[in-house]
């Protein structure tokens, strides 16, 4: 049995085989090849069942644009330098608009472009992640306050 007022949390591992460059003190160097590792971890208040194929498509259909790609041909790739920090935080920003949208939160998105070395962005101690979290709590509360205060009231027109 879960609590009231819990969170279900999902962590959804997308993987893209995507080549890319970096630029260092103005030199271009080799374009080379990283199967990059995206793990995403997103939170759905409440006791409704989601499948996980719901944000897996949002994230797979997101993503496909860069399989199999040269990173820096694609915008804003084009301008900003591919590092994992770059490509993390991007993707970042885009998916959790996309999650909002689809009745996701995004708690946090590590990016990896070998086994060895992560790049994690946490929304969990952000003021306006926190102030989200705390509205989808209110709402909560007062939606099992309205459920209450209905069971209350039907049970009190049945004794009449």
């Amino acid at each position: 049995m879960r609590k009231q007022n819990s969170y279900r949390e999902y962590r959804l591992k997308s993987y893209l085989n995507m080549n890319h460059y970096i630029i260092i003190n103005g030199k271009q160097g080799q374009t080379h090849p990283h199967t990059w590792e995206f793990v995403s971890t997103i939170i759905v208040a409440g006791d409704d069942f989601v499948e996980f194929r719901t944000f897996e498509n949002l994230i797979e259909e997101f993503m496909e644009k860069y399989q199999n790609q040269i990173l820096n041909a694609i915008e804003p790739f084009d301008v900003i330098v591919p590092t994992i920090e770059n490509v993390t935080d991007q993707f970042n920003n885009e998916l959790q608009k996309l999650l909002r949208e689809n009745g996701g939160e995004l708690v946090s998105l590590e990016g990896s472009e070998t086994p060895t070395r992560s790049y994690i962005v946490s929304h969990r101690n952000e003021p306006e992640f926190l102030e989200r979290i705390g509205k989808i709590k209110a709402e909560q509360v007062s939606g099992m306050i309205d459920y209450v205060v209905e069971q209350i009231v039907s049970a009190e027109k049945r004794k009449h």
